[in-house]
């Protein structure tokens, strides 16, 4: 699911192409072989009005089942982190979603996500951060979005990245970006590990938020 609030012609011709989109499954850039094993079902929420995007990694199956983003445990510690409910997340007046992968990737041997596919960023994610000019603030998730969004930025690992985050949220520009860990319920350990993350960089995150989206 693509999903769009009342916008110019623009953004719904771009939404109904990413609606369309099959390039990971028709043209895999390594070959046939690594094409998507299943039908492609982009998930996005492009809006023209919302100030908060958040640049997240790829849909896992539950999203990928139900077309709605971070609809899953990932999402509820999410919307914890912000202090937003489901209401207030979905309104796409509110947020932009935009993931480095529009589509589920599919598992590994182990059994966890594969990363998000090479081909979405490269093909859409310029275009799509372009066409939403009135964004002011990028929450960027976990290490596929941070090496994207953040480039020579982004430190050795997302520990430290995410530590940064003052230089880079306090940055002279627009949008200002914040790097945040994947709120998978995976990364508890880590969370008990760096007390400074719910200590300090929650409080900032959360007041930023009330700002944008109230």
């Amino acid at each position: 699911m693509v999903e769009v609030n009342e916008q110019p012609d623009g953004l719904e011709a771009l939404r109904t192409e990413i609606a369309a989109c099959r390039i990971c499954r028709d043209a895999p850039l390594r070959g046939s072989e690594h094409r998507l094993p299943h039908e492609p079902r982009p998930v996005a929420v492009i809006s023209s009005l919302a100030r908060v995007l958040i640049a997240g990694q790829a849909p896992g199956l539950r999203v990928h089942e139900s077309g709605m983003p971070f609809n899953d445990a990932s999402g509820d510690r999410l919307r914890e982190w912000l202090e937003v409910d489901r209401e207030m997340f979905y309104d796409r007046d509110r947020f932009t979603i935009v993931p480095m992968g529009f589509c589920f990737p599919g598992y590994d041997a182990k059994g966890s996500d594969l990363p998000p596919r090479r081909e979405c960023a490269p093909h859409w994610r310029q275009r799509v951060i372009s066409a939403m000019p009135q964004v002011e603030l990028v929450l960027v998730v976990g290490q596929y979005a941070q090496a994207w969004h953040l480039g020579t930025e982004r430190r050795e690992n997302v520990t430290e990245t995410v530590r940064a985050w003052r230089t880079m949220l306090f940055a002279n520009r627009s949008p200002a970006f914040l790097p945040l860990p994947h709120p998978s319920w995976r990364n508890s350990g880590w969370i008990k590990r760096n007390p400074w993350f719910e200590d300090e960089l929650l409080p900032v995150l959360r007041e930023r938020i009330k700002l944008l989206v109230n």
